[in-house]
């Protein structure tokens, strides 16, 4: 009996000294439903439940911190699996990539306009390349008859130069095979991710004198469909 008054008093100390309940469990260790009914009347000075406070917010973080460790762990494996699974593309399978590409994000042949040649946007560096490659290994086509444009928004024209040397790199062809820069005047959306210094507008891919091919390409689209 004496023993347990001991502790009772000890955990009451322990928690005017601003402890949790668990930490306070390591040092006394009683039932916490026993914890409870000692420690029900005790109040905690506002230095205490700073404490406190700032204890509860710390395993928070830490939670998280190990919660998004385990995701991107998680994610590189999922990821890394599925990359493995894909392995190296046969040409039909490079050659119905790039038919649907184009029939996803390509310039179609309109009555209207009857000569439509083959125009390919986007934003995404890596699916331009991908074309690239179909234009390259599937279609033969030779590099001079490819020409770019890149359509940014006009709240990044300070950044023409930075965004004319990513294009650049990213698709390996030189200066002279872009042409201007065309501006949108429209706002844009700020729930987009892709805006300041990650923005870099988008690509429009146009090959020269391929009103041919883009009316075979319609062909393989609708060989798919």
């Amino acid at each position: 009996m004496q023993s347990k008054l001991k502790e009772k008093e000890k955990a009451i100390q322990l928690r005017r000294n601003g402890l949790s309940y668990r930490e306070i469990l390591e040092q006394i260790p009683v039932a916490k439903s026993s914890l409870s009914l000692w420690l029900r009347s005790v109040k905690l000075a506002k230095r205490q439940k700073q404490r406190l406070t700032a204890k509860r917010l710390a395993a928070v973080i830490r939670g998280g911190a190990i919660k998004r460790e385990k995701r991107i762990a998680l994610t590189k494996e999922i990821k890394d699996k599925a990359r493995k699974e894909i392995g190296k593309l046969s040409k039909r399978e490079l050659f119905l990539i790039g038919v649907a590409l184009y029939w996803a994000e390509g310039s179609k042949e309109k009555v209207h306009s009857p000569k439509s040649r083959v125009i390919f946007s986007n934003s995404d560096p890596y699916m331009i390349n991908i074309f690239l490659r179909w234009l390259a290994e599937v279609i033969k086509l030779p590099r001079e008859r490819i020409h770019f444009n890149i359509v940014l928004h006009e709240t990044s024209n300070y950044r023409v130069e930075e965004v004319k040397k990513y294009w650049y790199i990213k698709t390996g062809f030189s200066e002279k095979h872009f042409g201007k820069i065309y501006f949108k005047k429209n706002k844009i959306n700020t729930k987009r991710k892709n805006i300041g210094e990650n923005y870099f507008g988008l690509i429009r891919l146009l090959v020269k004198e391929s009103s041919n091919l883009n009316r075979k390409i319609q062909g393989w689209i609708e060989g798919i469909y």
